[in-house]
């Protein structure tokens, strides 16, 4: 339980306990939740869905106010990250400058262009998804399972590559320690289980297809972040799990559309 709040902590604005400390070794050992904040987050964006749909007509607003409460409860942690990514990598043309870039507070041109296609990507693909089905335990698998792979995936980044900086003061440094087989099989475990349930409840095998995407984006992605940078960054997972999220609902409204 310790491991979980911490992972809370660090990942979410969420309240916890105050005995829960940031000790380095607890967050590098809480990153095999990961994959369970997305459920959490994932759950929050689906109840503000819910409730905006009973305030208010079912069109674009309840979609709005769900990205809204999923940006808040995180704090933006993992769009801020995608953000730095694109102006680190759009604007540097060594590891140091690119390094250097993605540390600095400001939000550049490139960051600005790729967060405001990549919210309204996911947004309209929000809005193909929501707008098919009916809302019920399917679609709520569907928008929490974007949530908990897109972190799986960010965890296997960890597993795969090296830590990138070198400086300490960094705000991933804590898990950069890098995890075990047996930590990653957990947070598999995590990740997997809505889109185990959804398999479940709806019978569809076929959305087991969507863990291809997923595998090709981080192939790339790995190739990419282990070119320039020979390894990740905090900012290399947040963008990480923001393009697989995005993915994810891509890959339902693709299915919905060839369906048809």
């Amino acid at each position: 339980m310790r491991l979980f709040f911490t992972a809370l902590m660090f990942y979410t604005r969420l309240p916890v306990p105050k005995s829960i400390d940031h000790s380095a070794d607890a967050l590098n050992r809480s990153t095999i939740y990961f994959p369970l904040i997305g459920w959490i987050v994932g759950g929050i964006g689906v109840a503000t869905y819910w409730l905006g749909s009973v305030l208010f007509p079912p069109t674009y607003l309840p979609i709005l106010f769900s990205m809204i409460a999923t940006v808040w409860v995180t704090g933006a942690f993992h769009e801020d990250g995608f953000a730095d990514v694109c102006d680190g990598f759009g604007g540097g043309w060594s590891k140091e400058q690119i390094l250097t870039i993605m540390k600095d507070s400001r939000l550049g041109t490139y960051g600005t262009i790729g967060l405001i296609l990549l919210l309204a990507v996911k947004f309209f693909a929000l809005q193909a998804m929501l707008s098919v089905e009916a809302f019920g335990w399917t679609v709520a698998l569907k928008y929490i399972s974007a949530h908990s792979l897109s972190r799986l995936t960010a965890v296997t980044i960890i597993r795969g590559l090296p830590y990138a900086r070198e400086d300490q003061d960094s705000k991933a440094k804590p898990i950069a320690q890098g995890i075990t087989g047996g930590q990653l099989a957990i947070a598999a475990l995590f990740g997997l289980a809505s889109l185990l349930a959804l398999v479940a409840i709806t019978g569809l095998w076929i959305y087991l297809t969507f863990l291809i995407p997923l595998a090709f984006v981080r192939w790339r992605l790995m190739r990419f972040f282990d070119k320039w940078l020979s390894g990740y960054t905090g900012d290399c997972l947040g963008a990480t799990q923001q393009l697989t999220e995005v993915i994810v609902y891509l890959s339902f409204v693709s299915l919905l559309w060839i369906s048809v």
